[in-house]
């Protein structure tokens, strides 16, 4: 089951950039599927696949670098570093994918721009005035 679940993230993250179409993450998540971001916001799957979709304009071309792809019970962790094309921003991205019943029920994601890295490994400090 572990190598299934992380089979299906590794494929659906291909055909997205691939195809640069949602189509093919729709049947992998569960109709009560929730996306749940740091700021402490969530979305549906509707809401969800709606947001990716109208990012896949901006962000084609994106190439981005699975640096880990793990699995374990019921979850799937994948960090990656995510570039635009022509020098764009990189970032670091960890999603965390949570199945049941073989599709995704839960997903959430941690974004950091890597240009600011150094800054967030000292974010207990008092910020300098």
């Amino acid at each position: 089951m572990t190598t299934d679940n992380r089979q299906i993230v590794g494929q659906a993250l291909a055909e997205l950039i691939e195809t640069g179409s949602v189509d093919a993450l729709e049947p992998l998540l569960s109709d009560d599927f929730v996306h749940h971001r740091p700021d402490s916001t969530s979305s549906t799957k509707a809401e969800w696949l709606a947001a990716v979709h109208a990012a896949l304009t901006p962000l084609a071309g994106m190439r981005v670098e699975v640096h880990h792809l793990l699995a374990e019970g019921d979850h799937v962790v994948m960090h990656s570093r995510r570039e635009l094309p022509d020098s764009g921003p990189k970032i670091a991205v960890v999603d965390i994918w949570r199945f049941d019943e073989g599709l995704i029920a839960e997903g959430w994601e941690i974004i950091e721009p890597v240009a600011q890295a150094a800054a967030n490994l000292v974010w207990w400090e008092p910020a300098e005035r």
